[in-house]
């Protein structure tokens, strides 16, 4: 599965509005209390990018779905942070510097069921494309 133009657009488009109304109102979401603002550094540009994701936390980390909603081009951000994994992440009020990584296929079997609990349609975007859709874990630094 392919991102339209115009669904590209959109998903800009919401994405800045959810930013904006998460950092006025100090980590209220437009989705739901487990999104955060991950921003990465732009690979080719090299400018800050914010992006509001649902995410698990446990044990002071984050982990992230690099879903796409099942495109089979991965997101953005993932290779934004592929390229340099040092990245920024607003959860709440608080914004902290972590280190990403993707997890390996036996870390992401802990980890999947838990990130679909919160968000069971990640089952449906892994059917809809034939890419391995990576989690990614936020470590601290």
């Amino acid at each position: 599965m392919k991102v339209d133009p115009f669904t590209h657009q959109m998903i800009r488009f919401v994405s800045a509005m959810h930013v904006a109304t998460y950092r006025l109102f100090g980590g209220m979401g437009l989705l739901n209390r487990n999104t955060l603002i991950l921003t990465t550094r732009g690979r080719k540009s090299g400018r800050a990018i914010d992006k509001p994701l649902l995410y698990y936390q446990e044990d002071g980390k984050a982990y992230l779905v690099a879903s796409y909603g099942g495109s089979d081009t991965p997101p953005a951000w993932y290779l934004n942070l592929t390229a340099n994994p040092e990245v920024e992440a607003q959860i709440g009020s608080a914004r902290r510097k972590y280190r990403a990584r993707t997890l390996s296929a036996e870390e992401k079997r802990a980890v999947w069921p838990k990130l679909l609990a919160i968000y069971p349609s990640y089952a449906d975007y892994q059917k809809k494309t034939t890419r391995e859709i990576p989690l990614v874990e936020l470590a601290p630094i």
